[in-house]
């Protein structure tokens, strides 16, 4: 099969396996607590804001800490910065845990360490990322962006479906444990890849950090192709993203459902992002891939507010699903491009900016849809979301030429510039 081929080749390098198997055992227990602490803040609470909130404490560092870590992985060494950052989420799960266990645990103490927790996760997003080049060759950097991705969705799957019936039997303490497990893996794992020195850091240091956090940020906005798809993907993850962040009042109000339903609903998220990642990866090539970052957000759009346009849990598996396909293309389509059309000096930065998007954008999303969700209930607000979006796709659909012309054809040396 052509997708088993072109993920074959990727699989086929050494540094691949040990990278991909140790994203697994990373992201896995991630899902895992962000089971636990999703229900474990609406056990606290029984609030859809506060359950936001915790999403938002999560995901909201992103925005002050992305650029920044973007800059730092373009001038350190990357597999250093890993391991530290990776290190870093490890001890928060640990303390998360522990305060649960001793039953010490309150709504303050858990923001404050999703915080911490989102912080670290800021930093080691494109610590990791921009290693994809040297850990593959070019020609199977889109198989190895694709098989990336997959591993995050069978975690997506995996995790919520070990998550669920521990937390129904033992409590969110072992899942959130088993996270700290999973980025011990991933820490220790980091010296065993063997990458050129090229691609271990991006440039000396040749200015301040911040000059080059201002850099990173200036070529983006300037860049005709990276900037609409930037801002593009931000639309729709602030928009769309939100009802993933905050999925218990969905499971509770909307279905009537509980812990172990949470975990079924996340995980037919994964299972729809796994079979289109397939899809995704069999392609093979970079030809029309800014046209499925468009269209598929649409079909994300679409799909949220059939997910909540009835009670029927079946169907809001289905829809799940079906979101969960649509958001795998549009997020690996995303990668793609900017890993392609980006050279090693500005990859991190680039790629830091992909990290703010995916984390404070859904945090915003989140906490917009809680705090609606107190006053007008859960479906309302998630249908005035999708029709604003709709505003976004009509101007992400002006823009598509221009950007296939500069992300599709244009090459690297000059996309980069």
């Amino acid at each position: 099969m052509a997708s088993l081929g072109g993920l074959g080749r990727a699989l086929s390098h050494r540094n691949a396996r040990i990278f991909f198997g140790a994203s697994f055992a990373a992201w896995t227990g991630l899902w895992m607590q962000r089971i636990a602490v999703a229900w474990l803040a609406w056990e606290l609470t029984r609030s859809p804001f506060w359950v936001g909130m915790v999403a938002f404490c999560d995901l909201a560092p992103a925005v002050i800490a992305s650029p920044i870590a973007g800059a730092v992985a373009d001038r350190a060494d990357r597999v250093r910065l890993a391991m530290l950052t990776q290190a870093a989420i490890a001890l928060q799960a640990v303390t998360v845990a522990a305060l649960v266990a001793t039953g010490e645990m309150t709504i303050g103490l858990l923001l404050v360490l999703e915080v911490v927790g989102g912080f670290a996760g800021a930093f080691a997003q494109p610590a990791r990322q921009v290693l994809m080049p040297g850990i593959v060759p070019r020609a199977d950097l889109p198989a190895a962006v694709a098989c990336n991705s997959l591993v995050f969705n069978i975690a997506r799957f995996v995790g919520p479906a070990i998550a669920g019936p521990i937390i129904a039997v033992w409590g969110v303490v072992p899942a959130i444990a088993l996270n700290a497990v999973g980025y011990a893996v991933a820490c220790l794992t980091m010296p065993l890849l063997a990458i050129a020195a090229t691609e271990r850091r991006g440039h000396a240091p040749a200015a301040s950090l911040w000059r080059d956090v201002a850099e990173g940020v200036t070529h983006a906005a300037r860049h005709p192709g990276i900037g609409p798809l930037l801002l593009y993907a931000a639309l729709a993850a602030t928009l769309l993203r939100g009802v993933q962040e905050i999925l218990p009042p969905y499971v509770e109000r909307l279905f009537g459902r509980g812990a172990e339903s949470l975990a079924i609903l996340t995980a037919c998220f994964g299972v729809g992002a796994l079979l289109a990642g397939l899809w995704a990866a069999s392609r093979g090539r970079l030809e029309g891939t800014t046209r499925l970052v468009i269209w598929s957000a649409l079909g994300q759009a679409a799909f949220t507010a059939a997910f909540v346009a009835t009670g029927f849990f079946p169907f809001g598996m289905l829809s799940a699903a079906l979101i969960g396909a649509c958001a795998s293309v549009h997020g690996i389509c995303v990668q793609t491009l900017l890993q392609s059309a980006t050279g090693p000096a500005f990859r991190g930065r680039m790629l830091s900016l992909w990290g703010l998007i995916t984390r404070a954008c859904p945090a915003l999303g989140a906490l917009v849809l809680g705090a609606a969700g107190e006053a007008f209930g859960l479906t309302l607000p998630t249908l005035a979301v999708v029709v604003l979006f709709l505003g976004a796709f009509a101007w992400g659909l002006a823009k598509l030429r221009r950007m296939e012309r500069e992300l599709e054809d244009a090459p690297p040396d000059v996309a980069a510039r």
